[in-house]
C-alpha cells in the first residue's frame, strides 16, 4: 500500500516542481500508564501518514497528511508552500547510494502481543515491586512497530521497518517517617524485557536511599550511573551539532583535530549497530547510514549534519537528518552513540568519592559554555571503592566540556538509554554542595 501511495503523489508533482521527496510512516503502538498500582491508560493505534518535500526554483516547500484520500492535495500543497520560503540554493535531497542491511531491528512477537497480554505483563510487573515492599506510584509499557518509506526524484527507494518495546517503573517507600523514592526503565528493540528484574533493581534503589545522611560540601569524585550520564552528556553531544556549529552555538567550533576527551574514549555515531534503539539503512531523508567517529582517542573527528547544513558547510552529510514522524521535516540528531574507553577504572580503586543515580535540572545547563548544576537524586557515599551511606539532597556543579576531559569509564554493564551506549562514568573535581 504505501508504494501506491508513493506512486500516486509522485504523478501529482514530479512534472510541477524541481525536485521531491515523499516521507511515508506508518505506525502501530500499544500503550499503557498506570497510576499507582492501577492501570488508568491503554490505547491500541494504527497511525498512517504521508510528508512530502518539494524543491521549486531553490526554495522548499513541506505539507503532511494522514488523509489518504489527500495525498495528491497535499504534494500540491508542498508546491504552493514554496511560494512561503526564501531562495536558497543548499535545498538537496538523497542520492542513490548502497544500502547496508542491519540487524536484529524486527521482533515478530509483535505481531502476537495482543493489548491483553500487554497489560497483564505490566500488572506482572507492578506486583513483583509490591512483593518487593515497594509502593508503585507509576508504570508504563509499550510496544510499537513501525515502518517507513523514502522516495525522492533522485530515483532513492529505501524500506525501513523495526519494533521497540519500553517499560518504565517508579516506587516509593516509607520507613520510620522517611520516604524515598526510585525510577528506572528498559528499552529494546526485541520483546526482551525483564519486568521482574526491573522491579527488583528498583525496589533495592529505593530501600537504600532510606537513612539519608549529610555531605561535606568538597571537591569530589563523581561516579555518574547511567540517567545521571546521560543527562548531562545531552549539553555536550549538542556541540557537535553541525548547525549549532555553523550558527557559533557550539564551543567545539574550529577544533576538528583538538584534543577535547580522555584520550581513552572515542564516540561513534552508528546508526548500523545491530539492535541499536535508532538503527536504520538510512536516515529521515533518504542518506544511507554510515558510521561516524566523532571523537577518536579524545581527538575530535567530526560533526554531525543533514544534507541542507552539509551543503551550506561544504562537506558531506553524515546521515543524521531525523524525524519525530511525518508531521515534521528531518533536523539534526544523534544515533547510538557508542562511548568506547580503551581502559576502565573499577570502583575499588575509588577511595572517596559521590555516586548520583539520576540528576534534577540537567536541562538548565548553559548550552555553549558547558556550565551545569544539577541536583543528585538517589546519591551515595563511596569510600573506600564501595557505597556506604546514602546522601540528603546535594548540588553538583561543574563545566562538562572540562570534566569530558578526564572522564574514565567504570567497570559496569555497557547500557542503551535513549542515544547513549555507556557504561558507569567516572568524572573528577565536581564540586558537590551538601543541604
Amino acid at each position: 500500500m504505501i508504494y501506491e501511495i508513493a506512486e500516486d503523489i509522485k504523478k501529482a508533482v514530479e512534472n510541477k516542481c524541481d525536485a521531491y521527496e515523499i516521507y511515508i510512516d506508518e505506525n502501530k503502538t500499544i500503550e499503557l500508564d498506570s497510576l499507582k498500582e492501577e492501570l488508568n491508560f491503554a490505547k491500541e493505534e494504527i497511525e498512517l501518514g504521508v510528508g512530502v518535500r518539494v524543491i521549486k526554483d531553490n526554495k522548499q516547500g513541506f505539507a503532511f497528511t494522514s488523509n489518504m484520500d489527500e495525498i495528491a492535495k497535499t504534494g500540491l500543497k508542498a508546491i504552493d508552500n514554496t511560494k512561503l520560503t526564501k531562495v536558497d540554493e543548499n535545498y538537496a535531497f538523497a542520492e542513490v547510494e548502497k544500502v547496508t542491511e542491519v540487524k536484529n531491528v524486527y521482533d515478530k512477537k509483535f505481531n502476537d502481543l495482543s493489548l491483553d497480554e500487554a497489560v497483564e505483563f505490566l500488572k506482572n510487573t507492578i506486583s513483583a515491586a509490591s512483593d518487593s515492599g515497594c509502593e508503585v506510584t507509576g508504570s508504563g509499557f509499550s510496544a510499537s512497530e513501525g515502518r517507513s518509506l523514502i522516495v525522492n526524484s533522485n530515483d532513492v527507494s529505501i524500506e525501513n521497518e523495526g519494533t521497540g518495546f519500553g517499560l518504565g517503573l517508579s516506587v516509593t517507600i516509607q520507613k520510620d517517617g522517611e520516604i524515598a523514592t526510585a525510577y528506572n526503565s528498559q528499552s529494546s528493540r526485541l520483546f526482551e524485557l525483564d519486568g521482574e528484574k526491573l522491579a527488583n533493581e528498583v525496589c533495592d534503589l529505593a530501600k537504600s536511599s532510606l537513612n539519608t545522611k549529610p555531605v561535606e560540601t568538597g571537591d569530589y569524585d563523581v561516579v555518574l550511573d547511567y540517567y545521571a550520564a546521560t543527562g548531562l552528556l545531552q549539553t555536550f553531544i549538542s556541540a557537535f551539532n553541525g548547525e549549532n556549529v555553523s550558527r557559533g552555538r557550539s564551543i567545539l567550533k574550529d577544533k576538528i583535530g583538538t584534543e577535547i576527551a580522555n584520550p581513552t574514549l572515542s564516540i561513534i555515531d552508528n546508526p548500523l549497530l545491530e539492535k541499536g534503539l535508532f538503527t536504520s539503512k538510512c536516515d529521515d531523508e533518504g542518506s544511507v547510514s554510515q558510521k561516524t567517529d566523532l571523537i577518536k582517542n579524545g581527538v575530535l573527528n567530526s560533526f554531525i549534519y543533514d544534507i541542507y547544513t552539509a551543503n551550506s558547510e561544504g562537506v558531506k552529510t553524515t546521515s543524521n537528518g531525523l524525524r519525530g514522524s511525518y508531521l515534521s521535516t528531518p533536523t539534526i540528531s544523534p544515533t547510538n552513540l557508542q562511548f568506547e574507553f580503551s581502559e576502565m577504572k573499577d570502583l575499588s580503586e575509588v577511595d572517596s568519592g559521590v555516586l548520583t543515580t539520576s540528576v534534577l535540572g540537567a536541562h538548565t545547563a548553559n548550552p555553549i559554555s558547558g556550565d551545569f548544576s544539577v541536583e543528585a537524586s538517589n546519591a551515595f557515599k563511596i569510600e573506600n571503592g564501595e557505597l556506604t551511606d546514602p546522601i540528603n539532597k546535594a548540588m553538583i556543579s561543574g563545566n562538562i566540556f572540562e570534566i569530558m576531559k578526564s572522564v574514565e569509564g567504570l567497570k559496569s554493564e555497557i547500557k542503551q538509554y535513549g542515544s547513549y551506549i555507556i557504561p558507569k562514568l567516572l568524572v573528577h573535581n565536581l564540586r558537590v554542595v551538601g543541604q
